[in-house]
């Protein structure tokens, strides 16, 4: 029979000195029991995140993390439906995020460099995990067309709805044979530029343009193809959604702000907006909102930030402070 002792001794001599070192320091400290002000109770409140004296009530913890599942089960079969290891589904990687990856870090699991005889076998999985990881023509072109969505959304600051709207958008059009006859580029770039419009926070088509590998002009033309084919319900812009983009890069303040929304609604109201461009309606709204508001705005700044000319703006201006006459908050 095998002594128990001398397993244990074993095990403990084939675990890192490091890590050894940890669980005896971690055994040694003693644990708070009582507190250390008035030697009361100590009680930690989940709700507050917060560990104090229930005598007392001096704080000893803040701000904890809770390192629980962010889902509630009531029996144990919801429990197991729910749980769940490693990060969720997203659209935004070919393989929804389902694969593994192996670390590109030489060293095993205690933080131990491998020999180079292993670096070398690890750096060969690498390669073959990656290829299999495309497996077809399909999936390659999955990974490189979110590639391209995921650098042009990076420059131009779109959150993760947009991300995962236009992943999805490109992936219908992958599948009715969208692509064929294509560029890969194009139609990623438009897909990301109806994804921003279907989540009501639009980008000018120059926006788009300024960060995309191919030109406006394919962009329009991949766009056109891929609202029909797809059939999208695009409302027309609301110049309103521009508002808040321009004024923060203008640094205008919330009240010029609120007035150049409310310009812009009554432009709206007016039907002024008919047949122009948003984007033009969004800037001279603003201009005449900082106008009003003794804001220190230029029109080539504005122009420029919302790739419009100052013709645009000047042109825009006096049409929408005569349909703001109408409204009673002026």
């Amino acid at each position: 029979m095998t002594d128990p002792v001398s397993t244990q001794e074993v095990r403990e001599e084939s675990r890192p000195e490091e890590h050894s070192e940890t669980a005896e320091e971690e055994q040694n400290e003693p644990a708070v029991k009582t507190c250390p002000e008035c030697s009361g109770r100590i009680v930690h409140d989940e709700a507050q995140a917060e560990t104090h004296c229930q005598d007392c009530g001096r704080v000893l913890e803040s701000d904890q993390i809770d390192r629980g599942p962010e889902w509630r089960a009531f029996d144990s079969r919801e429990k197991k439906n729910k749980s769940r290891v490693g990060p969720p589904q997203t659209q935004q990687l070919h393989d929804r995020g389902l694969s593994t990856v192996i670390d590109w870090r030489d060293e095993d699991a205690y933080g131990r460099s491998l020999s180079s005889r292993q670096r070398e076998k690890m750096q060969r999985l690498r390669k073959w995990d990656e290829r299999f990881r495309t497996k077809n023509d399909r999936e390659r072109n999955l990974k490189q067309a979110f590639g391209e969505i995921n650098r042009m959304a990076s420059a131009l600051g779109c959150p993760d709805p947009i991300r995962e709207t236009t992943s999805v958008l490109y992936r219908r059009a992958l599948e009715n044979d969208m692509i064929r006859g294509r560029s890969i580029e194009g139609m990623a770039t438009a897909a990301l530029y109806a994804g921003s419009r279907l989540e009501n926070a639009p980008r000018t088509l120059d926006e788009v343009a300024a960060v995309s590998r191919v030109d406006k002009l394919e962009i329009e033309r991949a766009y056109r193809y891929l609202a029909d084919e797809l059939e999208l319900e695009m409302a027309p812009t609301d110049p309103e959604a521009y508002i808040a983009r321009f004024a923060s890069q203008l640094g205008c303040p919330d009240e010029t702000e609120r007035r150049s929304r409310e310009l812009t609604q009554a432009a709206v109201e007016a039907g002024v907006h008919s047949g122009r461009n948003p984007v033009g309606i969004a800037a001279a709204a603003l201009y005449a909102a900082a106008k009003l508001t003794n804001q220190d705005v230029i029109q080539p700044e504005l122009a420029e930030i919302a790739s419009v000319s100052e013709v645009t703006i000047r042109n825009r201006y006096p049409e929408i402070l005569e349909a703001a006459d109408d409204v009673s908050t002026w």
